[in-house]
């Protein structure tokens, strides 16, 4: 658990470190600047709800002034301007001074909850590789706040690691419309896609030994390149992927090309994925 203080001033060196702190508990931030007289208004409100709270949030103070650069990069055109981050990204603000009932009912819905501690343990479950640890603690937080999304989507998670497909599959099916568009949501999609792709293949070497006897065996390629993947593998399974578009760009209904997006997708970024896009347009036209 953190044990961060409940008030800080934030700047852009160590603002990696707050957006780390939100997967464990909200991290209010307030763009705020000495000659504002609103913000003169709201920041005693902030400062005795993180007082009473009680590390159940964490605020965090930006003088706009000081750190230009920060206020910039989350598009603060006016002062004050409240922006709340949680599990990494920004889920809510408001801007002008409220009063304490508004900011309580703006803060209370992204507390943490019970179900917090066994998502974080099925997340680390995952990290070491222990799928049937993560699937224990998933189900665990899930049954503890069904309609709890975190819940939702880290059992999704562990059952595409798990192989178990078809329930991951009904699983991001059934999520709420608004968070189709979510990163998160996107990321299980891709998984999903490698999970189909592993389930019910032969094992890693077996694969290898089908693609080194007969390069030209796509089948054999593709679905090793999913479980490189899955293994983390991604630079050598992005290759299989290019072999297979060069050979035959309509193979499985272009399931090399939306494989190697899947890939960029999981990525997220960065020169590996700089590259492999190069190296995909050549080899699409």
């Amino acid at each position: 658990m953190n044990t961060i203080p409940p008030i800080v001033d934030a700047t852009l060196d160590h603002f990696n470190d707050l957006l780390e702190i939100s997967r464990e508990v909200p991290v209010m931030v307030d763009f705020w600047a000495e000659w504002c007289g609103p913000c003169k208004s709201l920041m005693p409100i902030l400062t005795k709800l993180a007082e009473e709270y009680q590390g159940k949030f964490i605020l965090a103070k930006v003088n706009i002034d000081a750190q230009q650069e920060l206020a910039m990069q989350f598009g603060v055109r006016s002062v004050p301007t409240v922006i709340l981050f949680r599990h990494g990204k920004p889920v809510d603000q408001f801007m002008g001074a409220q009063p304490e009932s508004e900011v309580r009912r703006f803060i209370d819905p992204h507390l943490s909850r019970p179900a917090d501690a066994h998502i974080r343990a099925a997340r680390e479950s995952l990290e070491r590789h222990d799928v049937e640890s993560a699937l224990e603690q998933a189900r665990t937080a899930l049954a503890e706040d069904e309609a709890y999304v975190p819940a939702q989507l880290v059992l999704i998670e562990a059952l595409l690691t798990a192989g178990k497909v078809e329930e991951a599959g009904t699983r991001i099916d059934q999520l709420p419309v608004d968070m189709l568009a979510d990163p998160a949501v996107e990321r299980l999609r891709a998984l999903r896609l490698f999970a189909e792709a592993a389930a019910d293949a032969p094992e890693q070497a077996a694969l290898e030994q089908a693609v080194a006897a007969d390069e030209g065996d796509l089948e054999a390629r593709y679905r090793l390149a999913a479980r490189l993947v899955q293994a983390g593998d991604y630079e050598p399974a992005l290759e299989h992927y290019l072999a297979i578009l060069r050979r035959n760009r309509n193979f499985g209904d272009d399931a090399a090309r939306k494989a190697m997006v899947a890939v960029f997708d999981l990525l997220g970024g960065g020169s590996l994925v700089s590259r492999y896009r190069a190296k995909m347009a050549q080899a699409l036209y």
